[in-house]
């Protein structure tokens, strides 16, 4: 199984937890600090809200694509490469308060996109930068 993320880096977390537990009629996986995410059967989708500066508008942080293995995480990699594009390589990352694995690419608009797995649940926030962008969990 694999699904689309959305991470959005939004001003008022409450108010955008509460917008998006109604919008999607289920209410967050993960609440933490600053940070809250959806694991969305239906439609098939993780949102990942990060909390951003008091009165800016949303904006898009970063786009991925989450897998269930390393493994797959690898064959993304060789096929982005394959493909020619740039890629940068995280292991044993701490990002999003999970423990993962991820392969970064950047978009011709300069939009950042991973392909990662949770390997575990993680305490902190941290950032895990993607290429030339201050995406993740800034």
């Amino acid at each position: 199984m694999s699904r689309v993320q959305l991470a959005l880096r939004v001003a008022d977390l409450e108010a955008s937890v509460a917008f998006y537990a109604k919008l999607f009629g289920a209410e967050p996986a993960k609440r933490r600090q600053g940070y809250a995410n959806f694991s969305l059967v239906e439609p098939p989708l993780k949102l990942v809200l990060i909390e951003g500066e008091p009165g800016e508008d949303t904006r898009l942080d970063h786009l991925g694509v989450e897998v269930t293995t390393t493994a797959q995480v690898h064959a993304a990699t060789g096929r982005l490469k394959d493909a020619g594009l740039s890629t940068v390589e995280e292991n044993d990352t701490s990002c999003c308060y999970a423990l993962q694995d991820k392969v970064w690419v950047t978009g011709p608009g300069k939009e950042p996109w991973e392909v990662y797995v949770v390997k575990a649940d993680a305490d902190r926030l941290d950032k895990s930068p993607a290429p030339d962008t201050e995406a993740c969990c800034a």
